[in-house]
């Protein structure tokens, strides 16, 4: 969700007010993907990355992410929405820890639509934390597998992503699901976060439909399948 400080400056605005207008977005594009019928939606909200902004934004950030959680969590449970987050989330406040605890606890039993906030993440670290996880089971080398490591991510309860969307005409991935998205489909679109409408959303979709997804495979193969 790329554009958000770019959007404030093009109004002189602070970069928190572009933040906030992002955050509408996601509410935005949340109804849209259910609207389209998207079972999962996954958002990279905080990267691990983020912290190294100035302190004073990143204070911002975290208040608004409470502010956010408590403020749609009756939406989470009129429309039976899944909750859940990949990265490291010890590191955030306290009170956005508890938030985040009591909302996935109070969703755990939906399945119908999941939305996924990537929150103190960053894939590098993932695979750190997965390969620890590894070593710690004291796994012989000779049965480690991509499998294995898969189910030691944090997204091991989740289907790796058909589709990635970058907003901001940015052309790259910033450390988001590099293992996870070897064979997902990618858009970019110079809209702003903050301007991300449902038809940019369903423009993005109606895209990915028109691809040929070859997993590798050449044209007779695919035939065949």
């Amino acid at each position: 969700m790329d554009g958000n400080g770019r959007w404030a400056k093009a109004r002189n605005l602070p970069r928190i007010k572009g933040h906030q207008e992002g955050a509408k977005s996601i509410a935005r594009t949340l109804e849209a993907a259910r609207d389209l019928n998207i079972k999962f939606l996954t958002l990279y909200a905080f990267s691990s990355e983020n912290w190294n902004r100035p302190k004073s934004e990143v204070k911002a950030l975290m208040q608004l992410l409470e502010s956010s959680l408590k403020k749609y969590k009756k939406d989470f449970l009129k429309h039976k929405i899944h909750f859940w987050t990949i990265g490291d989330i010890s590191a955030l406040p306290e009170t956005c820890q508890d938030l985040i605890a009591d909302l996935k606890s109070a969703t755990e039993n939906f399945d119908e639509h999941n939305l996924i906030l990537a929150l103190n993440y960053g894939a590098r670290s993932e695979l750190e934390r997965a390969v620890q996880k590894i070593i710690d089971k004291k796994i012989k080398s000779k049965d480690i597998t991509y499998d294995l490591i898969a189910q030691n991510l944090d997204t091991n309860q989740l289907p790796d992503p058909d589709l990635i969307i970058r907003t901001s005409g940015e052309m790259r991935l910033s450390n988001y699901l590099l293992m996870q998205s070897a064979y997902s489909e990618f858009y970019f679109t110079k809209t702003l976060w903050p301007d991300f409408s449902k038809k940019d959303l369903e423009d993005a979709v109606k895209d990915f439909k028109n691809r040929s997804r070859r997993y590798g495979l050449t044209d007779e193969q695919i035939e065949k399948i």
